[in-house]
């Protein structure tokens, strides 16, 4: 089973962001302590109703993990260790933002808590780039972030990066990529730019004050950013994520390739046992569900429609693709021979490519795979069975 553990609090929103956060100002004085209490209360919830249960992955995500006091790790680390069996080697990542982890001290307590993973949403190397993010780190913060990572005794860094920003072009975009490359981080998330509705940064741009790079400029940056990561050493994995050798996420690969997880904290999706439930969003609302010891009590059976969308997204997503017979073992049917005529269009357009028993997107279907995936997805039958449940892995 993977951990997903959801820290909701930021120093301030950035400008592209759409993820549940709530500024840690806004929560008042009591917020942090009650998102505590509450998270504890839940860790505790869990740990009886799954019985010491084996996890192989935890993951702190948010919001701003990195804002939460040093002593309070340490707590969640502890019960976490009660409640569940972590295994030896387990992985365990920890999302922080450069500003936040400033000082030696509040990397080097989390390092010797267990967590072996740090992840550090950089976002860009260049100060404008920044600027228009809203981002409130500057390029030499996460330098000197990523250094001190180092001397704590991280061994496996991730550095999130965003390509496609307003007026960003092509030779920036691998400028950026050559200096990240330099300090030589083990992993490295590559994201499209998504200019989310209600956003200020979508604002800004429907109102002309930011312009995005074209279409055609930003495959260019998808397709020649990744030609460059491999050149220097770090493998595509999948759509967004490039690895060193024996660096990829185990946490996302879990994801991916359909294990269990369990989230915790507010708004944590949770799928267990082939049933979906989500966490309440307000912290309030959150803390008194933990109260009465109701979370989970609202999960819904995924469909065998969702089931078999799921497999084929996800997998889809990773460099390794699709089973044939995973599908075939989920839903009693040929997905080959289902979608024959949109398979043979993609194949001879370059854009998937077959051998194995595995259907893969290659680098230029990667870039439009959404819209692969909604022609696959218009031709799915409504009624599809299923036989395997939900955790079951070819």
């Amino acid at each position: 089973m993977l951990l997903y553990i959801h820290v909701p609090f930021c120093r301030s929103k950035c400008g592209y962001c759409a993820f549940h956060s709530v500024p840690v100002a806004a929560a008042g004085p009591d917020g942090m302590q009650q998102y505590l209490d509450a998270l504890l209360r839940e860790i505790a919830l869990w740990g009886d109703r799954l019985g010491n249960r084996a996890v192989h992955t935890v993951f702190f995500g948010g919001g701003t993990p990195s804002l939460l006091p040093e002593k309070a790790v340490a707590v969640i680390m502890d019960r976490l260790r009660r409640a569940f069996d972590i295994q030896n080697g387990a992985e365990i990542s920890f999302e922080a933002n450069p500003e936040s982890v400033s000082a030696y001290g509040y990397l080097d307590t989390l390092f010797k808590c267990g967590i072996n993973r740090l992840s550090l949403g950089v976002q860009s190397l260049n100060n404008d780039g920044l600027r228009v993010l809203g981002r409130p780190h500057k390029a030499r913060e996460a330098v000197n972030a990523f250094r001190l990572a180092r001397q704590a005794g991280f061994g496996n860094i991730n550095l999130d990066m965003i390509w496609g920003l307003p007026s960003q072009r092509l030779k920036l975009w691998l400028d950026e990529l050559k200096a990240v490359t330099e300090l030589k981080p083990d992993h490295l998330s590559c994201y499209g730019l998504t200019l989310e509705e209600g956003t200020p940064l979508e604002q800004a741009c429907l109102q002309g004050r930011h312009t995005l790079p074209d279409e055609q400029e930003q495959a260019r940056m998808f397709i020649y950013g990744a030609e460059f990561l491999e050149s220097r050493g770090y493998m595509q994995y999948e759509i967004s994520n490039f690895a060193r050798m024996g660096f990829q996420c185990r946490h996302n690969l879990g994801y991916w390739e359909g294990a269990e997880y369990l989230g915790m904290g507010p708004s944590a999706v949770s799928t267990l046992s082939g049933r979906r439930w989500e966490n309440p969003h307000g912290l309030q609302e959150y803390a008194r569900r933990t109260a009465e010891g109701t979370l989970g009590h609202d999960a819904a059976a995924l469909t065998p429609l969702e089931r078999a969308e799921e497999l084929i997204m996800l997998r889809l997503r990773t460099a390794r693709g699709l089973r044939v017979k995973a599908y075939r073992d989920l839903t009693g049917r040929d997905f080959l021979r289902e979608h024959k005529q949109l398979v043979h269009a993609l194949h001879r357009n370059r854009l998937v490519r077959i051998s194995n028993g595995y259907l893969r997107l290659t680098r230029n279907g990667m870039l439009v795979s959404n819209t692969i995936l909604e022609n696959i997805f218009a031709t799915l039958p409504e009624e599809t069975p299923h036989k395997l449940s939900a955790a079951q892995e070819p």
